[in-house]
Parts: structure tokens; sequence; C-alpha cells
């Protein structure tokens, strides 16, 4: 990571310099998280961090606009702004300093739970010839929540189409009132999970990715 775009560095001797670089910085290598903005929420994977930066691999190229919100799996969230974009990569400083002790170790409102985006759209449930209409509230690589107001059976097994979803087939795991919790039978790759979200929310983000 380009740690010069982060802003001026003290003057220092190399080696003080070589010792607070490898002091506040980690090579974090796969860390799923969520980039936050106008348009939506995207998937990426956290790489490099220090106290003033980090920087993540894409999945396809970043939303318009410079300013995002990072949040990690443990319901952290950070202001961040954009420095650099090349090659499915970007680079970001943080609004202020962050304790990167807390960033690694994720401390936070939820153990390193599966990322689950908030993605509102209709799909349509099939169990056998019977079709019904329902609305995903949220989605991860494991499950998803949607609304449906026809009565589905704990442990049912259904197939679901939507815009940009392929057939995917789950069972239904918990339901309260019109509110169902769904666990998929093949679970996303992060790669079509991230995919996913980008062609649900901005598919001109896919393009020359």
């Amino acid at each position: 990571m380009d740690h010069a775009a982060f802003g001026p560095i003290p003057q220092m001797d190399p080696e003080e310099q070589h010792e607070q670089r490898r002091a506040r910085r980690y090579s974090l290598l796969i860390r799923p998280a969520k980039l936050l903005c106008s348009q939506g929420e995207f998937v990426c994977v956290l790489r490099d961090v220090s106290s003033a930066g980090a920087s993540a691999k894409l999945f396809h190229r970043l939303p318009a606009g410079d300013c995002f919100t990072l949040e990690l799996q443990s319901g952290q969230s950070y202001e961040i702004k954009r420095v650099w974009e090349r090659d499915l990569e970007a680079g970001f400083v943080f609004g202020t300093n962050v304790d990167v002790d807390q960033v690694v170790s994720e401390i936070g409102a939820f153990r390193k739970r599966g990322l689950r985006l908030a993605l509102n759209f209709p799909v349509t449930l099939m169990a056998g010839p019977v079709r019904k209409l329902a609305l995903v509230e949220n989605i991860s690589q494991q499950g998803a929540r949607l609304e449906c107001s026809e009565l589905l059976a704990l442990d049912q097994s259904l197939r679901l189409e939507g815009p940009g979803l392929r057939e995917t087939r789950a069972k239904v795991r918990w339901r309260s009132d019109e509110n169902y919790g769904l666990v998929f039978d093949d679970t996303f790759s992060l790669r079509d999970f991230a995919l996913l979200a980008a062609r649900l929310q901005a598919p001109g983000l896919l393009v020359g990715a």
C-alpha cells in the first residue's frame, strides 16, 4: 500500500521509520468487509491497514464519490476517503486515526459474523409447482431474510429466482409473522456475492472490471 498517499511522513532516520511502520502497519491478507456509500453496500477484502489508512481488494470498480464507510464483520465502522484506485485495488485514508489493534482483532458488537448486506429486491419462491412472491430484506453468503405474505413451513425446501439472482436452493430456518430466515443449500463464494451486490445496486460498476 502506498502510505505516502496518506500524508507527509515526519522526519526521522530510516531505521526509526522502519520500526514505526512495522509497529503500526499490518498485512491482513484476507479480511472481508463492506464499503457503504450513497449507491448501496458493496463487498471488498481489507488488506493492509495502518492508523492512518487502509487498502482493499475490489471485485469491481468503486462507486462514484470519494467518501465511504468501511464496516467490518464485527460491526465496527470507520469513515474513510478514497485516495487511489487501480487494477481492482483501492487505498483509503481514515477520517481520524484509528486503533490498529482494534481493527485487526475486530472487537465489536458482533464477533466476526458473516457479511450481511441490506439489499431489498423481489424474488419468486418455488416449491414444486407452487410459486410465491417475496421481498428479500437482507442477504449473506449463507442465507437471507425475506418477507412473504403467504405461509411458509419450517424446514420447507424452496428455490429462489429473481432479477440478477441465479436460481438458488434454500430451506426455511425460522419465521416471525411474515418474516422468514432462509439458509442456502449452496453458499455464495465471496466473489459471486460481491458481484451479486454490484449487479443488484449498480451494474455499471461491472463494466470493465
